[in-house]
């Protein structure tokens, strides 16, 4: 009996590399990037596998239609638009790709905050407006500051690579994972790292636990906290506490890749005024989610899925 190839739809942009990618391992790829979430709901029964970025949620209502589905290939790391239990329930499984893009994360939250130290994005813009001040723009030094990195995995790990060279004092930790692969990072307890944490860097997933989790009550128990940094997902942060810690002096500054509402445009009032005070505050350096988005992540997402996907055997249907 000849194999039957698996037919997986794709619904995001992806790198050009995807449609060869998984013709040569198998599979038989349509590529639909300008598809609707509607449209979807309405073909996903015909597919064995969907590989999605940020277009869709895979939630039970979508799943139940998916009456073929064997897998969903996710083309970056986090999972939170993905019903993971019900899926794993119906026996589907979950690929995702944070080895693709967890260098880009390191080296962006690398890049920011030592913007942040070096006030190169107000000098940049000082100077281009012909103003010269070399007092004003006085930097701080990475070396010997303490940066607590809270979530360990893919990005807490590349993020703390990236800090080697910085001599500066690396803690982490981690409530599901433990040791260390690198001799140079000092896995601590949570006590620890409220005790000694200078820099605190977030790497955590968006999750039921995770929501909301760094809000004022729960940031005040860093006792030495100076910067924050958010790479990982915007609602894990408070945006009000960020501007209540700087309020109070204790902040002295604050990198957001991520925002709890990411349609600035869209904002309520509530949010409006929270964003409106961090836009005014020349301490807080911001990105539009864009950590991990580079054009080498791009396409190296691509890899590592269709990578997994062939070690997972799941190209063909004997």
């Amino acid at each position: 009996m000849n194999p039957v190839h698996q037919k997986i739809l794709i619904v995001d942009l992806m790198h050009d590399s995807i449609v060869p990618m998984l013709l040569e391992a198998g599979f038989e790829a349509d590529y639909r990037p300008s598809i609707t979430p509607e449209e979807v709901h309405d073909i996903i029964h015909k597919y064995d596998g969907i590989m999605v970025r940020s277009k869709l949620s895979m939630d039970k209502s979508l799943i139940d239609k998916a009456t073929k589905l064997k897998f969903v290939a996710r083309a970056g790391a986090g999972i939170d638009k993905v019903d993971y239990p019900y899926l794993t329930a119906k026996g589907i499984k979950l690929i995702n790709a944070p080895e693709g893009n967890r260098d880009a994360v390191g080296e962006h939250a690398t890049g920011m905050l030592l913007s942040l130290f070096h006030n190169l994005n107000r000098a940049n813009m000082e100077v281009k407006s012909g103003i010269w001040d070399r007092e004003g723009n006085r930097g701080l030094e990475l070396k010997g500051k303490t940066v607590g990195i809270y979530g360990y995995g893919f990005m807490g790990t590349s993020f703390a690579r990236k800090l080697r060279g910085f001599d500066c004092r690396i803690l982490a930790y981690d409530k599901y994972k433990e040791g260390s692969e690198l001799d140079w990072v000092a896995r601590v307890d949570l006590t620890t790292l409220f005790e000694e944490t200078e820099i605190l860097s977030i790497h955590v997933p968006l999750t039921s636990e995770t929501r909301g989790l760094f809000d004022g009550e729960y940031l005040s128990k860093f006792k030495n906290l100076k910067v924050i940094i958010n790479t990982s997902r915007g609602e894990v942060l408070r945006l009000d506490a960020v501007n209540q810690l700087f309020d109070s002096g204790k902040l002295i500054g604050a990198v957001l890749d991520v925002l709890e509402n990411e349609k600035i445009n869209q904002l309520s009032d509530a949010e409006q005024k929270e964003f409106d005070q961090l836009v005014q505050n020349d301490k807080i350096l911001m990105s539009p989610h864009v950590a991990g988005w580079t054009f080498e992540s791009y396409e190296r997402i691509n890899e590592v899925l269709v990578s997994k996907l062939k070690k997972e055997g799941l190209a063909q249907i004997k």
